[in-house]
């Protein structure tokens, strides 16, 4: 079966969408306090990761890990705000990059990006470990579910 990855037109697809997606969140006035400045890094970071999320090759895992991650969201303090506008920006950015837009697909990711996101906001509030997701990889996402 055909995976997200390949669905979606691959790294340059990608790449292309989590530029606009990196363009948009900077400037929104509800995200501006969790993206403070722009981070030569954070596209490819963002690229690399749902790259290997929708099934791609694993870079981010192998170049970062994913605890890089769970540091990287520790005491932001997402609200529930936050957590909806970041999923807001993201679905309308799929349509600028000009991925699929079957609804298979945008199902897909719309329960990716709120999993991860929820994912997100719990680890951005976790005071110890033991508040952190219990997740430790980068979820494998297949159509409409996350694979283990």
């Amino acid at each position: 079966m055909e995976t997200l990855y390949e669905h979606s037109g691959g790294d340059n697809a990608l790449h292309r969408l989590e530029e606009l997606f990196y363009d948009k969140v900077l400037a929104d006035p509800i995200l501006q306090s969790l993206f403070t400045e722009r981070v030569p890094t954070h596209v490819d970071h963002l690229t690399w990761f749902t790259a290997e999320s929708f099934g791609g090759p694993d870079r981010f895992t192998r170049q970062l890990g994913f605890h890089y991650l769970i540091d990287v969201h520790r005491h932001l303090k997402i609200t529930d705000q936050q957590r909806d506008r970041f999923i807001t920006l993201y679905m309308e950015s799929l349509d600028e990059a000009g991925l699929p837009d079957d609804e298979r697909f945008r199902r897909s990711v719309q329960s990716h990006l709120e999993f991860g996101a929820q994912v997100a906001q719990q680890n951005s509030w976790a005071e110890k470990d033991t508040d952190l997701h219990p997740i430790r990889e980068v979820p494998r996402w297949t159509w409409e579910e996350p694979g283990p």
